[in-house]
């Protein structure tokens, strides 16, 4: 469906659209929607004898193996000079490999990532195109036509070299895992800890997004804690459904919905390559972390009734608790911002990337899944300071740091004294607590790393590397 959408979008944007599938529902279906006449078929040689040369052709696939069959189907198919665009949730390194593969056959190959679901694809989503700069001109036109747009900007560029595209875009996805974690979070702590119900809380987010918050995962929060429960099979007529969970008044679609999140590895992948950049991105992984705790259902059950319950109730007035979640969250969103942007830093210095985390903010401002308000911030942050080291300390964002910190922290404590899990939001102060202190203890660390491993340390008071003989105490 995605590549249907995008397909019609291009249409939609002036373009000549070819298209193929294996299936014949899926052709049918395009020549039916499509706006204008088209070419569509199954036949992959039709396909390329209607295109110009040189071709410009962009794979809609599942990532993994599916892109290297069609690719492997494709390229000796292909005349040298054209373009073949990958715009899946590809891992970046299987798109570098490709890109390298597809060069030494004469054909140009860039991985781009798009953000906005089924309906941004139709409409105008996100684009994150990187690789080689000379045949993305061809096609620029094109994509900016089909791009979502913000005070008349295209929300696509070319963002630089080699597989630029899908690691911003894997970034992007880690940071939406941190995001939508910490609004899971934020709707717990009012749930079970406030005892708010679902048209509070949906009230609350929508209130948020009036504001500093305001951002497409918050809106469509707001949305699904409202929606009302539609299903009209009886309960004893599902198989395994018991009704909803004790406290749940079983009016609303979200009480209905088990409490086990699935993933398709992405957040994963920023995780996994922050660490081997050595870039710390605490809330993704907690994020991440969440994922794979919920998917422990029946752990969870049992260990409930062998561990106990936690009490659920924070202390104090709801209202306060409501209060403090305001501003922790905008600090807790800013923090996860943070991370995913040093780490694109990191990685653009390490794999010469070339990128411009303005550039970068300008196009996540519209049709991707974490386009906020906050983007635009951002954006004239790196305008004004394109090396600043960290979005925290940049003069647009720092005084709302300092003015929130301390509601993030009070939002925090209340989860503590009631039992309720904050992963993210800990990990938000936590990471905040840490990248602000002049001093941490891993002097410690370092000392135990000499003592047991011989593992050398630097001196405050020294230049050069040293290793002590540690004493036993009492010795």
């Amino acid at each position: 469906m995605m590549g249907r959408n995008l397909a019609l979008n291009a249409l939609d944007a002036g373009a000549d659209v070819s298209g193929t599938d294996l299936g014949d529902d899926a052709v049918s279906g395009f020549e039916q929607e499509a706006s204008r006449d088209v070419v569509a078929t199954t036949d992959l040689d039709t396909f390329l004898e209607s295109l110009p040369t040189p071709r410009n052709i962009l794979v809609m696939v599942p990532a993994g193996k599916a892109v290297d069959s069609v690719l492997e189907g494709l390229a000796p198919k292909l005349s040298e000079g054209d373009l073949v665009i990958d715009g899946g949730n590809s891992f970046y390194q299987d798109t570098q490999r490709r890109q390298s593969m597809m060069d030494e056959k004469g054909l140009h190959f860039f991985g781009m990532g798009v953000s906005g679901g089924e309906e941004g694809a139709r409409t105008g989503p996100s684009m994150m195109p990187g690789g080689p700069k000379e045949p993305y001109s061809r096609v620029a036109p094109v994509l900016e036509g089909m791009a979502a747009s913000v005070d008349g900007e295209p929300c696509v560029a070319h963002l630089g070299e080699g597989a630029s595209g899908h690691y911003v875009k894997m970034v992007h996805n880690g940071i939406e895992y941190g995001l939508m974690q910490l609004l899971a979070e934020s709707y717990d702590l009012m749930k079970r800890g406030g005892g708010l119900g679902n048209d509070r809380m949906g009230d609350v987010f929508g209130e948020w997004n009036q504001g500093a918050l305001r951002s497409y995962l918050v809106e469509i929060t707001a949305d699904i804690l409202h929606q009302p429960e539609t299903v009209t099979v009886a309960p004893d007529e599902m198989p395994g459904h018991q009704g909803p969970p004790e406290g749940m008044t079983g009016q609303y679609l979200l009480d209905f919905i088990k409490d086990t999140a699935k993933q398709k590895g992405t957040g994963k992948w920023t995780s996994q390559d922050a660490m081997d950049l050595g870039v710390p991105t605490p809330t993704i992984d907690a994020a991440v972390t969440a994922r794979y705790v919920s998917a422990l259902k029946d752990e969870r059950v049992a260990a409930s009734s062998q561990l106990g319950k936690p009490a659920g109730r924070a202390p104090g007035d709801p209202g306060d608790l409501v209060e403090a979640l305001g501003g922790g969250m905008l600090v807790a969103f800013l923090a996860t911002y943070a991370q995913g942007f040093a780490l694109l830093k990191r990685a653009s210095d390490a794999y010469e990337f070339g990128l411009d985390p303005e550039t970068v903010a300008r196009v996540w401002r519209g049709g991707c899944i974490i386009r906020a308000d906050l983007l635009e911030t951002f954006r004239e942050a790196f305008r004004s300071d394109p090396d600043v080291p960290n979005l925290l300390v940049a003069p647009e964002i720092a005084p709302t740091v300092i003015q929130n910190c301390e509601p993030l922290r009070d939002a925090v404590r209340l989860g503590v004294q009631a039992g309720i899990p904050t992963p993210a939001l800990a990990t938000a102060l936590a990471y905040l607590d840490a990248y602000r202190s002049e001093w941490l203890p891993a002097n410690l660390v370092a000392a135990q790393r000499d003592y047991f491993g011989a593992h050398t340390f630097q001196r405050t008071d020294k230049d050069g590397t040293f290793h002590a003989q540690w004493m036993p105490a009492g010795i």
